[in-house]
């Protein structure tokens, strides 16, 4: 076997790694993206329900407007949690993305050194190969030599 079939095993098992790295940046890109979703979802309900249309023509006796504004203070405490999540998920994926640009390194890094390995085998087997062929065209010209003057060669 030789040095770059030896890697194949390894290289086959950093790939496995990187795909399901991927995978779980992937998945979490997918949770980022419903997080913000939702956040866009809560801002614009918190939107309309302060904006001046939502009272119009309504009247509001003191304990309905104090209901309203602790209604309001919910949202607003609902939008900032729900900031924060975002900003956390949103850390947890770069956090992926970060091992996915390892894995990936660590991947390359194995290809290339097997493809190096490979570039030295073939050139090894090239210089076998020549070795063989001057070893060929010797026995040849040496076989040559004797035919024409058998008394010399020996």
């Amino acid at each position: 076997m030789t040095r770059s079939e030896r890697l194949d095993p390894l290289l086959r098992v950093k790939q496995q790694r990187q795909d399901d790295v991927a995978r779980e940046v992937a998945q979490r890109d997918r949770v980022v993206a419903e997080q913000e979703e939702r956040l866009d979802a809560l801002r614009r309900y918190a939107a309309e329900y302060a904006s001046p249309e939502a009272l119009a023509g309504a009247t509001l006796n003191p304990a309905l407007l104090a209901n309203r504004l602790a209604f309001r203070e919910k949202l607003e405490q609902a939008v900032d949690q729900q900031r924060k999540v975002v900003d956390s998920t949103r850390e947890r994926a770069d956090v992926e993305r970060a091992r996915l640009m390892l894995a990936s390194r660590e991947t390359h890094v194995l290809e290339k050194l097997k493809s190096s390995y490979r570039a030295e085998e073939a050139r090894s087997a090239d210089r076998l190969v020549q070795r063989e062929m001057d070893d060929i065209g010797g026995r040849r010209a040496r076989a040559a030599q004797v035919a024409r003057d058998p008394e010399t060669s020996t």
